[in-house]
């Protein structure tokens, strides 16, 4: 039994390591997802100041 616990807790450890390094890949996109979306911004502030003219 003990044997067994001790390999669940390896396992979970990995799991977590895995999920550690899937949120950085999701940081990683959410950055991303932000500077696109300043660039829309800043594409829709040029619309809009064509609009003006």
């Amino acid at each position: 039994m003990a044997k067994k616990k001790a390999k669940k807790k390896v396992a979970k450890k990995k799991a977590t390591k895995k999920k550690a390094t899937k949120k950085k890949a999701t940081k990683k996109k959410a950055t991303k997802k932000k500077a696109t979306k300043k660039a829309t911004k800043k594409k829709a502030k040029k619309k809009k100041a064509k609009k003006k003219k």
